[in-house]
This record gives C-alpha cells, structure tokens and sequence, in this order.
C-alpha cells in the first residue's frame, strides 16, 4: 500500500515568518502532542530526525527523517525509513500576504509489522495519515505563530485554527 499526498495548506504569514517557524524544530514537540518522540539538530541538509508518532488509532510509528536539498524560504525535500519508508516535500509558495504550504509526499509501510497492519486495515491506517497531516496544519498554524504567553486554546486540530486545509482532491491513495 502506498499513500501519494499532494496537501495544500494556507498560512497567514509571510514565506519568511512561516521558514522561521519551520525552523524552531525544538518547539515541534509542544506543537504536536501526538509527536512522541523527536530528536533533531535542525531544518539543516544532511540532519536526520528520529521521531516516534501516534496518531488517534491503536500504534506508533518510528522512523527517521533524513532532510535532503534545503532551499530557505522555498522549500524542502526528505527521505523517510523505518515503519515508513518514502519521500516528501514542502514547498512555500507565496500568496499575496500568506503562504501557501503544499506538501507532497509518496509513503508506504517500511515495516513488516506496518505492512500487515496495513493491509489488513487500510481505511485505519488511511485515516491516521490524513489525520497527522491535517491536524499538523492546523496545530502549526495555531502554535507556531503565537506569542509565548498566548494560550493554547485549540488542543485537538479541530477547524477554525488559522491554517486552511484543502485535502479533497490532492489525496491519492493507492495499492
């Protein structure tokens, strides 16, 4: 079972104010719960993050991340193994005052263990990657932008958090 994503989300802010963002990879894990482990240098070609997540359904998943070409305020490619193999990218395109934040990727099960699970429940697995995607957006959009003393009001990813998601049709799931 492969996963091909092609996600668009908007940012208010400016390519620049949202790279900067992307960049703070030490706050990754008070803006993602869900974001079990996390061990990163920086948003640096050549880095390579280990990360542990859990989705809303019964597993983790653990792999590294292995950050490929870094284009500042444009974009950036990695390589993904462990339960999840593949190859994602995030470009930031500019729309007038926000950022449009297009991420696509080609995942699939690196594991034995994830490959069953998988196949044997695949609208399961299905909806935990759209939902780590989705609720990403909008965890980042919401925390990442947010003055320190400002509290956190939207815990669970739920629509009106600042980001925009777009899923219908740059979701493709494939065999």
């Amino acid at each position: 079972m492969e996963v091909r994503s092609d996600r668009r989300y908007h940012v208010a802010a400016d390519p620049a104010t949202v790279w900067h963002a992307l960049a703070r990879t030490d706050d990754y894990p008070s803006w993602w719960p869900w974001l079990r482990q996390f061990e990163a240098v920086g948003l640096l070609e050549g880095d390579e993050w280990r990360c542990t997540i859990r989705p809303p359904l019964p597993y983790l998943l653990r792999f590294r991340l292995t950050i490929g070409v870094v284009a500042p305020t444009s974009s950036v490619e990695a390589r993904l193994h462990g339960d999840i193999v593949g190859t994602a990218r995030i470009d930031l395109v500019p729309t007038g005052a926000s950022t449009e934040l297009r991420l696509t990727a080609a995942l699939a099960p690196g594991s034995r263990a994830f490959a069953a699970l998988a196949r044997l429940a695949r609208p399961l697995v299905t909806r935990g990657h759209d939902w780590v995607l989705d609720t990403g957006a909008r965890q980042f959009a919401d925390r990442a932008f947010r003055a320190p003393s400002e509290p956190d009001e939207d815990t669970s990813g739920r629509p009106g958090a600042p980001a925009t998601v777009e899923p219908g049709p740059h979701v493709r799931h494939t065999a």
